[in-house]
């Protein structure tokens, strides 16, 4: 039977990047030289589980049915720039040069992994897109053969419906994600952001 500081080490490994020595010391450190952060930790996690939901326009997290970004009067209602992530979303909004709204996917198309257009709910996406004030998708996806292929799939299905499908220019490395690419490389990628034309 498990003790509770095994149970605590194979919690920790559900974090992205966080193997079973890693888990480990992040365990050992909690119990020895954290416990009041640890107490604290454990009381976020419990409070962000019971109110955070996904916003009902955006699909972020929010403590409310719409978030507070997308219930902005002063934000471009026209435009909507497509992520992968919460934590993507965050790196274009720190470039303080977009100014429209958002849709998160939390995730993208990984056949391998399972992860098709059903799991990633793409037609909420898509039926958020047909509002009439949409006039421009920005797809934001990152720059690894998946995000391609996500950014691909949206915009066929995106751009016969007359409205304007771009792409973030390629100031973002191939690879690269956007949580990890500094502020002033997103701007430019922003701002330069290319049209997508069907092919």
């Amino acid at each position: 039977m498990p003790t509770p500081l095994d149970e605590l080490i194979e919690a920790l490994r559900c974090l992205p990047g966080v193997g079973a020595k890693g888990a480990q010391r992040m365990a050992h450190h909690l119990l020895q030289r954290e416990r009041r952060g640890a107490q604290r930790l454990a009381r976020a996690i419990e409070a962000a589980l019971a109110t955070l939901t996904h916003c009902a326009r955006c699909n972020a997290f929010s403590e409310t049915a719409v978030c507070a970004r997308c219930s902005d009067p002063a934000r471009d209602a026209s435009v909507v720039c497509v992520v992968e992530s919460p934590a993507d979303m965050e790196a274009i909004e720190q470039t303080h040069t977009y100014g429209g709204l958002y849709y998160v996917l939390m995730g993208r198309l990984s056949p391998l992994d399972g992860i098709g257009p059903k799991e990633l709910e793409l037609e909420r996406l898509l039926a958020r897109l047909a509002a009439p004030e949409v006039r421009e998708v920005v797809l934001a996806t990152n720059f690894t053969n998946e995000g391609e292929a996500t950014a691909h799939w949206i915009a066929e299905r995106v751009r016969p419906r007359g409205v304007t499908v771009t792409r973030l220019a390629r100031g973002v490395p191939l690879g690269g994600e956007l949580e990890y690419v500094d502020a002033a490389t997103v701007a430019h990628a922003l701002i330069d952001r290319r049209r997508l034309d069907a092919t």
